[in-house]
């Protein structure tokens, strides 16, 4: 089911009343392939699960359309758009079973879709092994793991097979190995069901670990649009540069000058760029070479071995944060004991940002 969002905007009366509303999502334009799964990325408060519940049907857009295929659903209450949601908080009834859970959605429903009670169980049960809880079915939520519940809750919105599939934050109570393996779960589920999907979080690791595409959004308004790696590699603006990359991209006071850029001190890179002008200087934590008569000279903090790589620690002047991390292989060798390390930057991890807007400078390097 492809979905269209136009010009999609909500609003929220400012609490004091002399002040103007609150833009929670503003002119929002997207169209999601049929099929694909959407990661909706951003800080809280960037408008992106009101986006959820503006597609949902549990809140009314001040402005724009929403389809479903050609369908304008716009003006369509939440129970008559054929999605499926899934909370933060599971929202698992207690007092029922597993099965009953799963089943309620389709009590619901009337005359031809009415189903009886053994298609319903039926039903039920292919949703559970479909999240591979059929062995619960009689298991009431008290009595099942956090992982299993959020099982439970993906199940009962499948069971009607909806036309899109909504997924709020939907791992963030899990514990990290258990959100690791119920994202994978989400990704096969998605990937065998073949329903479109919009999974919001503010997780980036999440979002570009299982999404076609990611959504990247700030104070309402899209940022960039794109598969994960693409945005990862060519952000658009300083904010997508930070919001990507874990440990996140390390960002300097530069400068170009006379067909350089600099650091600090140190001529970094030589740049095809005719105008000089200060800069922002994101670089990536694997961008940086270990090289004893590197370009960019560095205090040494310290070095944390994590296996096949090793984390310098260092700083700089010029860094906006208080530590820079560089990401090498574990083979490199690292002198415990030196005040300074120097490194050789690879050129497709540097990216420039002007000073005033924060948006991206193309340049060309050599």
């Amino acid at each position: 089911m492809k979905v269209v969002l136009q010009n999609l905007t909500k609003k929220f009366p400012n609490r004091n009343k002399k002040a103007p509303d609150v833009i929670a999502v503003n002119n929002f334009n997207f169209e999601i392939p049929d099929g694909k799964l959407i990661g909706l990325l951003g800080p809280s408060g960037c408008g992106k699960s009101t986006t959820l519940h503006l597609l949902s049907g549990l809140q009314k857009p001040t402005g724009g359309r929403i389809f479903f295929g050609e369908d304008d659903v716009t003006d369509l209450p939440a129970e008559h758009r054929g999605v499926g949601l899934v909370f933060q908080n599971y929202a698992l009834y207690p007092h029922l079973t597993v099965r009953q859970n799963i089943c309620f959605p389709l009590e619901n429903l009337k005359g031809a879709a009415k189903l009886t009670k053994a298609q319903m169980h039926k039903k039920a049960l292919e949703a559970a092994k479909l999240v591979q809880i059929d062995g619960l079915m009689d298991r009431k939520p008290s009595e099942l793991s956090g992982g299993q519940q959020q099982r439970v809750a993906i199940a009962r919105a499948l069971v009607k097979m909806p036309r899109v599939l909504l997924l709020d934050e939907p791992l963030s109570n899990l514990d990290a190995r258990l959100r690791l393996q119920t994202r994978e779960e989400l990704r096969r589920i998605q990937k065998e069901t073949g329903i479109t999907t919009v999974f919001v979080t503010h997780d980036q690791e999440e979002a570009m670990s299982i999404s076609d595409m990611i959504v990247v959004m700030k104070d309402g308004v899209i940022q960039q649009i794109g598969k994960p790696q693409e945005v990862y590699d060519n952000p658009v603006n300083l904010f997508v540069a930070k919001f990507l990359g874990n440990p996140p991209i390390n960002v300097f006071a530069g400068q170009v000058k006379d067909g350089k850029l600099y650091i600090g001190e140190d001529a970094v890179m030589d740049v095809k760029e005719s105008m000089d002008r200060e800069v922002y200087v994101g670089i990536r934590p694997e961008g940086f070479i270990l090289k004893e008569n590197g370009v960019l000279g560095c205090g040494l903090n310290g070095v944390e071995v994590m296996g096949r790589d090793i984390s310098v620690v260092s700083t700089h002047e010029a860094c906006e944060a208080a530590a820079i991390r560089a990401i090498i292989s574990a083979e490199n060798k690292v002198d415990f004991d030196a005040k300074t390390v120097r490194f050789d930057l690879k050129p497709d991890k540097v990216f420039l940002f002007s000073k005033d807007t924060e948006e991206r400078i193309y340049v060309k390097t050599e």
